[in-house]
């Protein structure tokens, strides 16, 4: 069977992870933004109040301690305390759906990709800056369709990410920092500047459309590999979904529209430049999803509207999957 629904309790699972994620990460992100710590400290016989700015204990002054500075230091620390109580309430309960996800054997993600989804949905790089398009993305695309797609090879042992953001700002996060937040590890391929490696050599790989490669600050590394290709994966609209990871944890991953995703990859198992090893996964993966998405997720449509709305590279593939899409109900 192509397609395989999940059961009644495995969609129940999927549905509560989410939920549960939803609340772990708000009260993360909540805490830090927080300052990382505040603290009364005596100089010359009077009492200063201080933030401490990072995990080094570097410290900026506040000014002399008064009943104001008095109440902003009680009040910071009875909020951090109840917002670590909360965020460790909402972690055991995310472990143990997470837990329940694994029973089920529902789709998961590699450990190492999780650690980075996370970390980047954490500084809100995530979506706002990048996406996951490699066979990672099949695991979102499983969650959309409430089903597993079993003709659709998922196993990988490398993570694509394509760069989405238009334009650089000075107070995002770069991709190098989620990377090294993820793991201290990483460091980039000097043979292949577009790719960044762990020391379980654990490969990560960063893309771009051309139209969005100014959207990375020059200082940030890898650079991207820009692929004309990329850009169809910009339309339509995404996939959000939170998943179950290998490590027993859970993770978001923002992924491209299946219509476009797929027939990227009937496109790319016909480019001559590709890795002859890749072309059948990609012709799998990318007949698979149609069908899937044919069979299942009725609000991408792939009818004459998103058909007149292909470039001319891609029209040919529909019309090969049209010409051959399963029946439905």
């Amino acid at each position: 069977m192509m397609f395989q629904p999940f059961t009644d309790e495995q969609a129940r699972v999927v549905v509560n992870l989410e939920q549960t994620y939803d609340v772990w990460m708000s009260a993360l992100r909540t805490l830090n933004d927080m300052p990382y710590n505040m603290r009364i400290k005596e100089v010359s016989g009077r009492e200063y109040l201080y933030e401490v700015t990072d995990r080094r204990g570097a410290m900026k002054s506040k000014g002399a301690l008064d009943p104001a500075k008095q109440d902003e230091f009680d009040n910071y620390k009875a909020d951090k305390a109840e917002l670590k109580d909360r965020l460790t309430r909402a972690r055991e309960t995310l472990r143990e759906q997470a837990s329940l996800y694994r029973a089920l054997r529902l789709p998961m993600l590699p450990t190492e990709a999780g650690k980075i989804l996370r970390e980047a949905d954490r500084l809100n790089f995530l979506g706002e800056q990048a996406m996951v398009v490699g066979t990672n993305a099949l695991v979102a695309y499983a969650m959309e369709a409430n089903g597993f797609i079993r003709d659709a090879p998922d196993a990988t042992l490398d993570f694509d990410m394509a760069l989405t953001a238009l334009d650089t700002k000075a107070d995002r996060s770069t991709l190098w920092k989620v990377l090294k937040e993820a793991d201290m590890t990483y460091s980039v391929n000097t043979e292949r500047p577009f790719q960044a490696r762990n020391a379980k050599a654990y490969e990560v790989e960063i893309l771009s459309a051309p139209s969005r490669i100014g959207g990375q600050i020059a200082q940030d590394r890898p650079r991207p590999i820009p692929l004309p290709e990329q850009e169809w994966l910009l339309n339509g609209r995404r996939v959000d979904r939170v998943v179950g990871v290998r490590d027993g944890e859970a993770a978001r991953i923002v992924v491209p529209d299946p219509r476009w995703f797929a027939l990227q990859k009937l496109w790319l198992a016909d480019k001559p430049q590709r890795d002859p090893q890749k072309k059948g996964k990609d012709r799998k993966q990318g007949s698979a999803l149609l069908d899937a998405v044919w069979l299942t997720m009725r609000h991408y449509p792939l009818d004459d509207v998103f058909y007149d709305e292909l470039p001319a590279a891609l029209r040919p593939y529909f019309e090969r999957w049209e010409a051959q899409k399963p029946t439905r109900g």
